[in-house]
């Protein structure tokens, strides 16, 4: 047996991969030197900054918290439990993951926000109203987008456990808790619960509109202003390595902290449970009911809201969706040529390296460093569509790779060696062996990083002037002239384009079954 991962024999040159390998490094940790140099010797960080980068810590570590939190319930009632619509339910669940950040938010307003329907029943009812805005708002919106990503991880370390385990425990008449899904919450949720955290770190989009002003700033907002309103390039560089240097050490201690399971093997049976009563059936239903109005309802608001929304928006629209689009394919496009190239070279540390390195980095991270970089040759709006989709493919990457690499890597396993037998190697093996066999995670990679990039409001706002927005950057600024109406229009527009992309290219994967 092979002590560590060997690159796979599939009769291609190494260099594609190596080129994919070398431009993620150059995008991530080369921006980051060219930042690092741009900061100089001078003074380091205000009073402001050092509010930003506890209030970036603060709001990720509450986030991640409570998404883990209330992700163990709910997925220890989806797996202890069956249901009619339950896989429906499952994947209805896991549709913020791919929602434009701007429209969820949007949908949050229409619930939480001053006027939505919250507020509504707490003014009915005689009570104070709330408020979105400021830290709370933040954690919210955070948890809205990551609970379903925690309760789809956790629920797959649950489905892990074999059906002869509860069985065994409860022929020895012992707690499954205990036994069973104590040791395995131990080993999946702090790996989790640092990924969400690393994921919030990174946030834009929702602390600039929920933010609620300097002392709601997270280190990511702090660049962008730092850059549009003071174009000051030296402090938006400190920001930019404090921010890296931050995801870096959450990227290691999330690869450092997740423990192996010792389940063992089954025989795939169906899990039945024999712990609980009737109390329990009400306490799990109850816990996904009230799951399923916290994440469908936002969602439900965008489309009502939408509907009537769409005759007040103006026709600058329509060139912002199609920008929109363009952008989505070209990300697209790059994003899987760097992923399977990257998959082609398993085992190799550049590879690896290359692959995982997006996630300790930030979209404006990187666009600061290309702004810097192109800013003394040209006027950086020119590049703003090339660069958002370059820097969008690069953000999506570590998905596209881990949904292929593990395929790629099966494929080879059960037919390399009947491939090499029979010759089949270089471009012959790509397009009769491995292509026909990696269509799914292929069209789930494109529809992921399509439908991100489609919804993505992070390095456009460095970039675009007034003629080169793309949707999410329109039904911003549409929503900061409290064009609130045409906005909802926009967000049901950007959410049909979103969901679009991603059943075209998820569908493409799938179009023999």
């Amino acid at each position: 047996m092979a002590r560590r991962p060997i690159p796979l024999a599939l009769g291609l040159p190494r260099w594609p991969g190596a080129i994919a390998a070398w431009l993620v490094l150059a995008l991530t940790l080369g921006t980051l030197c060219i930042v690092a140099l741009r900061a100089g010797t001078g003074q380091w960080l205000g009073p402001a900054d050092w509010a930003a980068v506890r209030f970036t810590v603060l709001q990720a570590a509450a986030s991640s918290a409570v998404s883990v939190l209330v992700a163990i319930p709910v997925a220890r009632a989806l797996a202890r439990r069956r249901f009619r619509g339950r896989s429906l339910l499952v994947t209805l669940m896991g549709a913020p993951f791919i929602l434009p950040v701007i429209v969820a938010v949007l949908g949050l307003l229409a619930v939480f926000g001053r006027g939505g329907l919250l507020n509504g029943v707490l003014s009915a009812i005689g009570l104070p109203k709330v408020s979105i805005y400021g830290f709370h708002g933040v954690v919210l919106a955070h948890v809205f987008f990551n609970l379903p990503l925690a309760v789809r991880l956790i629920l797959q370390g649950w489905l892990s456990i074999p059906a002869e385990r509860f069985r065994l425990v409860a022929t020895l008449d012992l707690a499954p808790g205990r036994f069973l899904e104590w040791p395995m919450l131990r080993a999946v949720v702090p790996g989790i619960a640092l990924a969400i955290f690393l994921i919030c770190l990174t946030s834009f989009a929702v602390a600039l509109i929920l933010g609620g002003g300097p002392r709601a700033t997270t280190v990511e907002l702090a660049i962008y202003q730092a850059l549009r309103f003071d174009f000051d390039l030296a402090g938006a560089a400190r920001l930019a390595v404090l921010q890296f240097g931050i995801c870096a050490i959450a990227a290691v201690l999330a690869w450092t902290v997740t423990l192996p399971q010792a389940q063992g093997g089954g025989l795939d049976r169906v899990v039945q449970r024999w712990d609980g009563g009737r109390l329990t059936k009400v306490g799990d239903g109850a816990v996904l009911i009230l799951t399923a109005c916290f994440l469908l309802l936002p969602l439900a608001m965008v489309v009502t809201r939408g509907l009537s929304g769409l005759a007040e928006m103006p026709i600058s629209i329509w060139p912002a969706a199609l920008r929109s689009v363009l952008v989505a394919a070209l990300s697209t496009i790059l994003c899987l040529g760097l992923a399977l190239t990257l998959a082609m070279r398993r085992g190799g540390a550049l590879a690896g390296l290359a692959s995982t390195l997006p996630l300790a980095a930030s979209g404006l991270v990187i666009g600061t460093g290309l702004f810097l970089i192109v800013h003394p040759f040209t006027n950086p709006a020119r590049l703003a569509l090339a660069v958002t989709a370059l820097v969008n493919a690069t953000m999506a990457l570590p998905f596209a790779y881990r949904a292929i690499a593990p395929e790629l890597a099966r494929v080879e396993g059960d037919y390399g060696r009947l491939a090499d037998s029979l010759g089949l190697r270089g471009w012959a093996r790509l397009r009769w062996l491995i292509f026909p066999r990696l269509r799914r995670p292929i069209g789930f990679a494109a529809g992921l990083s399509a439908a991100l990039s489609m919804g993505d409001l992070g390095v456009i706002t460095l970039f675009a002037t007034g003629g080169q927005e793309t949707l999410p950057l329109a039904m911003y600024r549409l929503m900061g002239a409290y064009r609130m109406d045409a906005a909802a229009g926009v967000a049901l527009v950007l959410l049909a384009l979103s969901l679009l992309a991603f059943w075209l290219c998820d569908r493409g994967g799938r179009v023999d079954d």
